[in-house]
């Protein structure tokens, strides 16, 4: 019987062993050592001058959290003719001006040859209002407008790699994903994924949320979709105008 205990401690011990050294452990591990040595090291942030966010000359540890005081959060929604380079032209604009891109989604739009890039980015009104004019005096570009967050529709999708063990030993986390209306597309013995979709500010309280409890161990986000709230869309109004134009010319 005795025999059979320390058989079974032995096996105990060398699966614990094998959970320990595995590699979603090591990872997770080696993020919240990086985390603290950000948070001695002090938060990075992002200031305003001279019409640009400038950010420290040292670069933070991966993961650092970024703060932008005094701007706001600007979403671009632009329409170009579908021609190979004009994503470089556009994002050069942001280049020159030191602006920094936050996210960018590039789709085909409703109307046939037609592009639709939506980019955000923190900056200051009379930023924003700049970078719409630059963009708009290139070749191919048809139109630039920007927005804030009340004044479109706007969704992001994320995906989270979770710890299976961690998931099924903590209760909380499952109820979490339940409280988001998250999915859980996949799950395995090692990880679990969800998908969020929803708000900005959803999508990251989520993943704040799941991030304190230490089991997540990837973490992405799309780029953000949004559409305006008026009943016509702007790119048909200017459209419209511009085959009116010609005809009269």
């Amino acid at each position: 019987m005795e025999k059979k205990l320390n058989e079974l401690e032995e096996a105990v011990r060398a699966a614990a062993a094998i959970d320990y050294n595995s590699y979603e452990k090591n990872l997770a591990r080696e993020r919240l050592a990086t985390l603290d040595e950000d948070d001695m090291a002090g938060e990075q942030r992002e200031t305003f001058k001279r019409n640009a966010v400038a950010r420290p000359s040292t670069p933070g540890h991966e993961g650092a959290l970024l703060k932008h005081d005094g701007l706001t959060l600007y979403t671009l929604i632009i329409y170009s003719e579908n021609y190979a380079g004009i994503l470089n032209q556009i994002t050069a604009v942001f280049t020159r001006r030191q602006v920094n891109i936050e996210s960018l989604n590039v789709c085909s739009s409703s109307t046939p040859g037609v592009h639709k890039y939506t980019i955000t980015c923190y900056c200051k009104q009379e930023m924003a209002e700049m970078l719409v004019k630059q963009i708009e005096k290139k070749i191919d570009v048809l139109q630039a407008n920007c927005f804030v967050d009340d004044e479109i529709f706007i969704l992001e999708t994320s995906l989270l790699k979770l710890s299976t063990p961690m998931v099924l030993a903590n209760p909380e986390i499952s109820r979490i994903v339940r409280r988001f209306d998250a999915q859980i597309v996949e799950v395995n013995t090692t990880f679990t994924i969800v998908e969020k979709t929803g708000i900005t500010d959803d999508v990251m309280s989520h993943f704040n949320q799941l991030n304190a409890l230490g089991c997540v161990l990837q973490f992405v986000r799309s780029g953000r979709i949004a559409v305006t709230k008026s009943c016509i869309e702007r790119l048909d109004q200017y459209l419209t105008k511009r085959a009116a134009e010609q005809k009269t010319e």
